[in-house]
């Protein structure tokens, strides 16, 4: 309702981090990182489509679900040198502080 929210995501899988595991979580983060807030919107409502994480876990590169007015560039070398550290930071953060289990969702609001 307004358009000074801000929306962050912490990753908590489930299962063992790897490359091939962890493209929509990448994608994500790399999209957070490089793009402005109308194409990062619509990039993430893309990337929250199941068939968007069928095609990926099929082998379909990320770039093919870039959207019109995207840095491309920009965010495909972020995506490639973004190591798995960040995303087991993140986890490690939702297991220790917000003793959250392996997979586990949570809403965390900090508002007025």
């Amino acid at each position: 309702t307004s358009s000074h929210t801000r929306v962050g995501i912490l990753n908590n899988p489930s299962s063992k981090i790897k490359e091939d595991n962890t493209a929509i979580a990448r994608g994500i983060l790399a999209a957070f990182l490089t793009q402005n807030n109308s194409n990062l919107k619509s990039f993430l409502s893309k990337l929250s489509k199941e068939e968007t994480a069928k095609s990926l876990a099929a082998g379909t590169k990320i770039v093919k679900f870039l959207i019109p007015g995207m840095d491309g560039n920009t965010f495909e070398k972020k995506y490639n040198t973004l190591g798995l550290d960040l995303i087991k930071t993140h986890q490690m953060f939702c297991h220790e502080v917000l003793k959250l289990l392996p997979g586990q969702m949570a809403v965390i609001s900090n508002g007025r």
